[in-house]
C-alpha cells in the first residue's frame, strides 16, 4: 500500500468535502445516462431463437418467464470448456443475491452460453447458482449479438465487439442484453453492453473502489490478476479468462 498523507481531522474533512462534490457530478451524470439509456430506440426480434434448458427447448418469450423485461448475460462457456470464464463467474457470484429484487420490479434474468446444456448444469451446479442459465447452441442468438465469433470471423485476426472492429482471436466474449415484451408478445431489442460496460453490475468492484488499495489489479487492470472461481481461493489458481 503506497504512502499517504497524514493530516488532522478538520484537513480530512476539507478534502472530504472536496471530493464528495465530484462524486455528486458523477452521480448526476450518471442520472443523466441512465435517463437517456431508457429512452433508446428499439428494435423488434423477427427471428425464432431456441434455447435448450432444464425443461427442454424454450423460446426467447419463454426466458421472460411471464414479465415484460428480460435481461441475458452473455456467459463465456462455449462447446467442450472445462469450465466457465473465471470473469463472468465473478460476474455471476456478484448478481445471485439481486435475483429476488429484480423479479419484484418485472425483470426476468436468464444466463445464456453455447455450451450444451449438460455442460452448462454441470457447472452451475458446481458453482452453486440458482438462476436460470440456458443454452443458444445450435443457435443464432449468440452470434447475432455480438459475444461469439464464428472460424470465418476469426480468421483474419479481427472481430466486431462492443459496436467496433478489434483485433481478437477470442471465439467468446462477455456482455448483457435487455429486452422488452408488449402485451401481444412481440419481443424487442432494447441495450446491450460490452466489455467494461458490464462493470456497473459488480457489486465487489463497488465496494473495493472505496478502499485504499482499491481493485489492486496492477497496471493492466485485469481483473484474473487475483480473481478466481470462489471454489478456487486458498491457494489455487484459475484457469484463466476462459477456463479451456
Amino acid at each position: 500500500m503506497q504512502a499517504h498523507k497524514i493530516v488532522s481531522r478538520e484537513e480530512w474533512l476539507a478534502a472530504r468535502k472536496a471530493h464528495l462534490a465530484h462524486e455528486k457530478e458523477l452521480t448526476r451524470a450518471r442520472d443523466r445516462l441512465s435517463a437517456e439509456r431508457r429512452e433508446l430506440p428499439w428494435v423488434r426480434i423477427e427471428k425464432a431463437y431456441v434455447f435448450g434448458g432444464l425443461h427442454g427447448e424454450e423460446t426467447l418469450g419463454d426466458l421472460f418467464n411471464g414479465r415484460s423485461q428480460l435481461i441475458v448475460n452473455h456467459f463465456m462457456l462455449g462447446p467442450g470448456w472445462e469450465q466457465g470464464c473465471v470473469g463472468c463467474s465473478f460476474g455471476a457470484d456478484n448478481i445471485h443475491g439481486a435475483l429476488v429484487h429484480l423479479m419484484q420490479r418485472d425483470v426476468a434474468y436468464v444466463a445464456v452460453s453455447r455450451a450444451p446444456f449438460p455442460e452448462i448444469e454441470a457447472y452451475r451446479k458446481r458453482m452453486g447458482w440458482d438462476f436460470k442459465w440456458v443454452s443458444s447452441n445450435g443457435s443464432d442468438f449468440n452470434y447475432d449479438f455480438g459475444v461469439s465469433f464464428r472460424p470465418e470471423d476469426l480468421a483474419a485476426g479481427r472481430i466486431v465487439y462492443n459496436y467496433e472492429t478489434i483485433e481478437s482471436a477470442m471465439d467468446e466474449l462477455p456482455g448483457h442484453s435487455v429486452f422488452a415484451r408488449d402485451g401481444d408478445g412481440n419481443i424487442f431489442h432494447t441495450y446491450s453492453s460490452y466489455g467494461r460496460g458490464t462493470e456497473d453490475n459488480l457489486v465487489a468492484y463497488r465496494l473495493l473502489d472505496i478502499t485504499p488499495k482499491g481493485r489492486d489489479e496492477g497496471s493492466g487492470g485485469n481483473l484474473t490478476e487475483w480473481v478466481k472461481r470462489h471454489d478456487e481461493y486458498g491457494g489455487a489458481k484459475s484457469g484463466g479468462c476462459c477456463g479451456r
